[in-house]
């Protein structure tokens, strides 16, 4: 290693000055390695063999490192135990620059923002909620980065709860000085500084990301506590995962009135996604009727299902749309064959756009949209 191991922990320590809440990653050559407390937490969590080295006389620093090529494995078993992670590359290669080689982190990895597929369930959203709390409402946003989701609401503060739990997010951020009301959230909960959430810094943030000037056309500009939690988010985002940003072109502003809310116990007895019986998926409602071919559909049912429509003109749309093809056998059957060898589009063009998606993921994504033309003259 040309490299010498002093002067590199002395640019990690810059790095984690930064990133104090993060394992930081640290790339040298092959491996990613950590140090200091970050290493003895990696040891412990994954397992792996904690080391040490000299670094000054009698000052011995612990070392932990994994192979880069086996990130990914390491990173879900931080991630699902509420840890964030900060990937820091090699940007220039060894001999190119005088000293060391420089190195930037290029993304923060935490239970809401993860991107990689074999880190998430191609079945159910990944969702990083955002949390506004005022004295008698609330403000949610969250945001899917891997399918471009990005929704707010302002609602009572009675109906926050409920909501969060039909969200089901991956991760909860809220300000440092947000009073939780006794809340038991499942989800890890990330305090951000307060100015994140005031009214006018979130105002512009969400100006700036959409290039607009007013925020008429997205339904909030009269939704302070929306506006507060949507701007939050996309401010974490621009922290965490830069290259998400672009991805997030639209916003939408939903109203919790339009469906029925259902808290924990109604979810639990009526066994919508979990049976009483073995508290698993498996002979749950969701279950039973989940016979979609993508994994889009499979997301979408599970949305439907967990927000009951009160909107009859919507509720009747969609029974016209199940009864057509409930009549048309011969379109059903095509139209189920052509799903069965469609990708999920959603997270596959985002990879795309984000430029990180495989030369196999690129062939699926050809494959299905060769299909795309025969669907849509089967349903015209």
């Amino acid at each position: 290693m040309r490299e010498g191991l002093t002067p590199i922990r002395q640019q990690y320590l810059r790095i984690k000055r930064r990133y104090p809440r993060a394992i930081v990653f640290f790339r040298l050559g092959d491996f990613y390695e950590t140090f200091d407390d970050d290493a003895k937490i990696v040891s412990k969590e994954l397992e792996i063999v904690l080391t040490s080295r000299e670094m000054g006389k009698g000052n011995r620093v612990p070392l932990a490192g994994i192979p880069y090529h086996a990130l990914d494995n390491y990173l879900a078993r931080l991630v699902n135990r509420g840890y964030k992670v900060a990937i820091c590359e090699q940007i220039t290669q060894p001999g190119e620059t005088r000293g060391l080689v420089e190195r930037e982190v290029i993304r923060v990895v935490t239970p809401g923002t993860v991107v990689e597929p074999s880190l998430l369930n191609s079945k159910t959203n990944n969702y990083l909620t955002s949390l506004a709390l005022g004295d008698e409402e609330a403000g949610i946003a969250y945001v899917d980065i891997t399918t471009s989701e990005f929704a707010t609401t302002q609602l009572p503060l009675r109906r926050a709860l409920p909501e969060l739990e039909r969200l089901k997010p991956s991760e909860i951020i809220t300000a440092n000085s947000s009073q939780l009301p006794g809340w038991e959230l499942a989800a890890p909960v990330t305090r951000l500084d307060d100015d994140q959430f005031e009214l006018e810094p979130a105002r512009q943030t969400l100006l700036a990301h959409f290039g607009v000037a007013t925020l008429d056309g997205y339904g909030c500009a009269q939704l302070p506590l929306a506006i507060r939690a949507a701007g939050a988010i996309i401010h974490y985002i621009q922290e965490t995962q830069k290259g998400a940003l672009g991805q997030l072109t639209r916003l939408a502003t939903y109203s919790t009135e339009s469906f029925m809310a259902l808290d924990v116990e109604t979810q639990s007895n009526l066994e919508l996604f979990r049976s009483a019986r073995s508290g698993t998926a498996s002979g749950s409602l969701l279950s039973i009727i989940d016979l979609t071919k993508t994994a889009m559909g499979s997301r979408l049912l599970r949305r439907w299902l967990g927000q009951p429509l009160l909107d009859i003109t919507e509720l009747v749309r969609r029974q016209d749309a199940i009864n057509w093809f409930y009549s048309n056998t011969l379109a059903r059957n095509q139209t189920i064959s052509l799903l069965g060898k469609t990708a999920d589009l959603e997270r596959l063009i985002n990879r795309v756009r984000g430029n990180i998606a495989t030369p196999r993921e690129m062939v699926a994504l050809k494959r299905s949209l060769e299909a795309m033309p025969k669907l849509i003259e089967i349903i015209e």
